[in-house]
């Protein structure tokens, strides 16, 4: 599998530093170059936390009711539910981990995924897939959830990835992209 892949929409480049796999389940670990005014949308995971931790400049995290900045050295943990989103707010590139825990391999999946449809322009400005298929397949793997419209249609979400046409699309972009 890629230990680096790159995001040509949110703009960051993420390199596995421990994944699941490795560590037992224990935690999935992922270093993250962030452009200048790369990020992504507000969502949550319900399964596991995520852990920030800014390195080399500064890291923004939109929280649900602030936003923080982390320093060099910081970090900040959001709790499964917590709705946030992370952000560069410099005008330089940056670069933090995330460590999540326990470990997700679906979660590693996923943006392996995520990235690939990326890069061949499957998916909109805000890195979400244009193929309601593939956006369902996504989230059932990745264990995470979007407030807003994605919420409403979340059941459907569901419904769609469980069935088997979604379960073979899943084993192919796995097959194509991890």
């Amino acid at each position: 599998m890629k230990r680096t892949i790159v995001n040509p929409i949110i703009r960051d480049i993420a390199t596995f530093v421990q994944t699941a796999k490795e560590s037992g389940s224990k935690v999935s670990e992922i270093e993250i170059v962030l452009m200048p005014g790369g990020g992504n949308t507000l969502h949550y995971h319900k399964t596991y936390s995520e852990t920030f931790i800014a390195d080399d400049g500064e890291l923004g995290l939109k929280l649900k009711d602030e936003v923080k900045v982390l320093m060099p050295g910081e970090t900040y943990t959001v709790k499964p539910m917590e709705l946030h989103a992370f952000f560069n707010p410099t005008g330089r590139r940056i670069k933090f981990k995330i460590k999540i825990e326990p470990g997700h391999e679906g979660f590693e999946n996923s943006l392996r995924i995520l990235y690939g449809l990326a890069a061949d322009g499957l998916t909109n400005n805000k890195s979400i897939p244009k193929n309601l298929t593939h956006t369902a397949v996504l989230l059932n793997m990745s264990d995470m959830n979007a407030p807003g419209f994605l919420t409403w249609i979340f059941p459907l979400l569901q419904w769609i990835a469980k069935r088997p046409k979604a379960r073979s699309e899943e084993q192919r972009l796995i097959r194509q992209y991890c």
